[in-house]
């Protein structure tokens, strides 16, 4: 059966993920980070990909992405894994793929779920024990966007910018938000939309972007057919 196509649309924020394959790790020093972010840099801005958040972890990434087009995101995985794959084998005397198969990508309703992302992306090495707090790993967007720090690779989402016109009363703010702990409700409804592709948003979003582009955003509910197998794709 074919793969249906991501949910990629223009202008709307996108959480990304690629792991290792058979969860391998992909970064062994920061050799290695340096290098995935400089190839990551140079994609993102040839292909037209916005990152606001992003975190490179031992055998994963996530990047929350806004794309100028339906194949911006593509492209800028594609080179960025295809020129860090060359890399890495090349290092370390290796063969074959480093990749658990495709990427993942899940649209984002940004009106209710955009600073959740900001804050699950960030927060990952402190759920994974690494840490005990997110200023306190470096290959994270979370100097840049919480401590001002300077960082090429992110672009303020105008949400972000919208959190105060003052750059030192907005980091502040943004620090705030990691207040308040992601309930386990939420932080399975990130995992399975992102393990799905299903989009992450309300019902509103979603039904928005069911109409847009006439197929489910959503998986059937158990015990029969989400409005009568309307969209079936």
């Amino acid at each position: 059966m074919p793969r249906l196509p991501r949910f990629i649309v223009p202008g709307q924020p996108h959480h990304i993920v690629q792991r290792g394959n058979n969860h391998c790790d992909i970064f062994n020093n920061d050799g290695d980070f340096e290098c995935f972010r400089d190839n990551l840099q140079k994609a993102r801005i040839h292909h037209g990909c916005h990152i606001h958040a992003y975190i490179f972890m031992t055998n994963h990434f996530h990047l929350l992405v806004t794309p100028d087009s339906e194949d911006s995101i593509a492209k800028t995985i594609q080179s960025v894994g295809r020129r860090y794959v060359q890399y890495f084998n090349k290092a370390y005397q290796r063969t074959g793929t480093l990749w658990e198969g495709r990427y993942r990508a899940t649209l984002i309703d940004t009106e209710n779920y955009l600073f959740t992302c900001y804050r699950y992306i960030e927060l990952n090495p402190v759920r994974a024990n690494m840490v005990n707090h997110p200023i306190e790993y470096r290959w994270s967007s979370y100097h840049a966007n919480a401590m001002g720090d300077v960082d090429n690779l992110i672009t303020p989402h105008q949400r972000y910018l919208a959190l105060d016109n003052d750059p030192t009363s907005r980091q502040t703010a943004y620090r705030g938000l990691f207040k308040a702990h992601i309930d386990e409700k939420t932080l399975a409804e990130i995992r399975l939309t992102t393990q799905k592709g299903w989009v992450l948003g309300n019902n509103q979003f979603k039904d928005k972007i069911e109409r847009t582009l006439q197929r489910r955003t959503r998986p059937l509910p158990r015990g029969g057919d989400y409005r009568r197998g309307k969209f079936q794709s």
